[in-house]
Order: C-alpha cells, then structure tokens, then sequence
C-alpha cells in the first residue's frame, strides 16, 4: 500500500528517508549534508545528464 505524503513531507532524492520541509533539514531537498554532497558526486562524475534531443543538439555546435 502506497502511502501519500502531506505537501510538507518529501523523501530525499538519495537514501528516500521521509523527511519535512522545515528548519529542522537545512539541506532539503537531501536529508543530509552527505546525501547532499553524494548527489553532487553523481554530477560532477557525470552519472546524471540532462538528455538533449536533436532539436536543441544545434544550439550547443
């Protein structure tokens, strides 16, 4: 069963602990500097990419 969070729960986009969006997680949306600092890891590594598709692949030649 599939719960549903309340627009002030979210889940961290690394580890999905639920966390709330108040003071109390100042790295939110991350629920911690590390997973904060792991997510930035994956874009500096270049695991994530932001697709292009032809029709913009012009813009960057």
């Amino acid at each position: 069963m599939k719960t549903t969070l309340s627009p002030t729960e979210l889940n961290c986009p690394n580890c999905k602990k639920t966390i709330y969006w108040s003071e109390e997680y100042p790295y939110r949306p991350f629920c911690s500097h590390r997973c904060q600092l792991i997510d930035l890891g994956e874009w500096a590594n270049e695991s994530y990419r932001v697709p292009v598709t032809d029709e913009n692949k012009e813009e960057w030649e």
